[in-house]
């Protein structure tokens, strides 16, 4: 619990998030919290950032954060228990307002349960879940237990209003808040005619073993068409190895770069990517950085074709309503595909500007108040919603 030096009661805020994109959310939406009101106490779930902005936790991430079906079916009791005191926890508090984080496995149970214990708490779910891609049937559910929705996304609020979500208001996507640190200086700019190569096989060890093969013969057949094919590889510390193991038989050896500063230095440098799906598409794009976008799943989760319905895996082409970036699926995912959408990207091509006008398009897209930033304009919400409004 944390409380600042301002006159008057402290505003109470209860926040769960499950993982660490939740606990960095959270922190961000904490520190704007408090420079609205500096008197603020904390209680709920969260992390390392949310520990540093003050929140003292009533159980480590770790207890719940957890991935996989097996893996959450081994876990089932603990988690359950893990939902209920969390949930009880913040009847108890009596909170100005509960705010769920993301990862809706966890705290959407938590929401529910506080909801029928205690009513008259406004509830605030930061982190639209993907009702737009699959199971549409939520968004109507969680009118019952969501007062207000904080979405990431600018398309999401229509979404919810077309299948009878809850009150939703865009706030910006967090990496809104990172362009300088995604775009290039003019130094930089000037690296970029340089035929650099980002490689990007994902951060899962299921998505590099599925993906690193075919990148690297992609690699291969680049470097035929492009001279001097310069190859980087940001890695997370605990995949570093392996990855390392698995490229020393590239054509094209990549340099494999550590930590988030150098993955930033390498996006604000690169001339093109080739990317695993994920929330990295749209930090390329928001970079400038043109790519095509690749994705494998196992035979057993192709049955998701058949329930997921969007257009598009690809972020930034779902956000443009606009296939804008190439991607490659499944069997369609070869070397030879890959390469033939990379290779015109590292030059002066009309590929390159097509894709250079839709991050333009996207800018427009994501954009909101001038001089707002999303952790401020969630925290104006989250104030509204509370019963000191």
């Amino acid at each position: 619990m944390s409380a600042g030096g301002a006159a008057g009661p402290a505003l109470r805020v209860f926040i769960v998030a499950g993982e660490h994109s939740g606990d960095h959310l959270g922190a961000g939406l904490i520190r704007a919290l408090r420079a609205r009101a500096p008197a603020l106490d904390l209680l709920g779930v969260g992390g390392d950032e949310m520990a540093a902005e003050g929140l003292a936790p009533l159980f480590p991430l770790s207890d719940i954060a957890v991935m996989g079906f097996v893996p959450v079916v081994a876990r089932l009791p603990h988690l359950l228990r893990r939902i209920r005191e969390t949930a009880d926890a913040a009847v108890a508090a009596r909170p100005d307002v509960l705010v769920i984080v993301d990862s809706p496995d966890f705290t959407h149970r938590v929401a529910r349960r506080v909801r029928a214990l205690a009513p008259a708490i406004p509830i605030v779910d930061y982190v639209s879940p993907t009702v737009w891609a699959w199971r549409p049937g939520r968004a109507p559910a969680m009118r019952a237990y969501v007062d207000h929705l904080l979405a990431l996304l600018p398309f999401e609020p229509e979404a919810h209003r077309r299948l009878g979500g809850p009150p939703c208001t865009y706030v910006g996507h967090p990496l809104i808040e990172r362009l300088d640190a995604l775009r290039p200086d003019p130094a930089e700019a000037e690296a970029r005619a340089r035929p650099t190569l980002l490689v990007l096989p994902g951060s899962r060890r299921s998505e590099v073993r599925r993906l690193t093969a075919v990148f690297g013969e992609a690699v291969g057949l680049i470097a035929r068409r492009v001279p001097d094919l310069d190859v980087v590889l940001p890695a997370v510390a605990d995949r570093a190895d392996e990855i390392r193991a698995r490229v020393a038989s590239w054509p094209v050896v990549p340099r494999v770069v550590l930590g988030e500063a150098a993955k930033l230095a390498a996006f604000r440098t690169a001339r093109a990517a080739l990317a695993c799906s994920g929330t990295v598409t749209l930090e390329l794009a928001l970079s400038g950085v043109p790519m095509a976008v690749a994705y494998r799943v196992s035979p057993f989760e192709t049955w998701l074709r058949f329930v997921v319905k969007v257009p598009s895996i690809v972020l930034p082409n779902l956000i443009l309503g606009d296939n804008a970036i190439p991607e490659f699926l499944q069997d369609a995912c070869t070397a030879e595909a890959l390469a033939g959408a990379v290779a015109p990207l590292l030059g002066d091509t009309p590929a390159r500007a097509a894709q250079a006008e839709a991050f333009a398009r996207l800018d427009r897209a994501m954009r909101i108040a001038p001089g707002a930033t999303p952790s401020g304009v969630a925290a104006d919400i989250v104030l509204a919603a509370s019963r000191r409004a």
